[in-house]
């Protein structure tokens, strides 16, 4: 497995892990960790064996956004701050797109970046004590990750306007009422609770997983007769596959069906 820097991959069985690990800064982002995220994820993607991933961080916090030491040094060119900018969209719009489940787990807190990152996943999971936060506007800067196109989704225009002209940060126990978080997490607990969610995604159908993400993640721009369309062809497809019956055979067997996505 490659050897990254910045981050760590870890393998649970059928889920990957990718742990953000600079714990020292708490997990503050520069582009070489971008860099390595892109690494990672494009390695999950063609390994057969990973059928759900973990984005999570070490140490007392998820990701507080960008490293402000690195920015405040002040030895970066306008080309560098681009590069840098442009890390972070390319890395959520693979987490976006990436046709396997990706769960997100924070603890202590998301800010900025750190919740962008957050957001591009499938699910969030976040500790009891956890925090989240988009501050951009309040400080002089502007969202990314697709944060504009993804948070409305998720939440509804009304609490994305309140939380990105606001700023303010929103306990775990919010996130979860609004709809932003799915899960509220132990803190003694949260990485075992994490991974047996993840471990429970892993067992699905890897062809039929990666249909409904990419189909979930067309919401509202098909319309009713484009949703059924495909979702005819989905269903066609997936009918061809030994997984289909592997599916059905398991049904009848009464037992837990093997997947291997084919």
């Amino acid at each position: 497995m490659t050897k990254y820097h910045y981050i760590q991959t870890l393998r649970h069985g059928a889920v990957m892990e990718i742990r953000l690990s600079r714990p020292e800064r708490l997990n503050a982002v520069i582009k070489p960790l971008y860099d390595e995220l892109l690494d990672a994820l494009h390695h999950a993607e063609i390994d057969p064996e990973v059928r759900a991933l973990i984005l999570s961080g070490e140490g007392r916090a998820f990701c507080v956004g960008a490293d402000m030491k690195a920015h405040a040094s002040g030895e970066r060119s306008a080309f560098d701050k681009h590069q840098y900018l442009a890390g972070e969209q390319q890395v959520c719009k693979r987490l976006f797109t990436l046709e396997k489940p990706i769960v997100c787990v924070v603890q202590g807190h998301a800010i900025g970046a750190g919740a962008e990152l957050a957001i591009a996943c499938d699910f969030l999971l976040m500790s009891k004590q956890a925090q989240l936060a988009l501050p951009e506007v309040s400080i002089g800067t502007f969202i990314g990750g697709g944060v504009s196109y993804l948070l409305p989704r998720l939440v509804g225009l009304a609490q994305a306007r309140e939380l990105i002209f606001n700023g303010e940060r929103i306990s775990a126990k919010r996130a979860l009422k609004i709809g932003l978080a799915n899960r509220r997490l132990s803190e003694q607990h949260f990485r075992q609770q994490a991974l047996e969610f993840a471990t429970n995604l892993a067992h699905k159908a890897p062809l039929s997983m990666a249909l409904a993400k990419r189909h979930l993640n067309l919401l509202g721009t098909q319309g009713l007769d484009g949703a059924l369309t495909s979702e005819l062809e989905g269903m066609c497809f997936c009918a061809t596959s030994n997984d289909w019956q592997e599916g059905v055979d398991a049904f009848a067997e009464k037992r837990p069906p093997r997947f291997k996505g084919n």
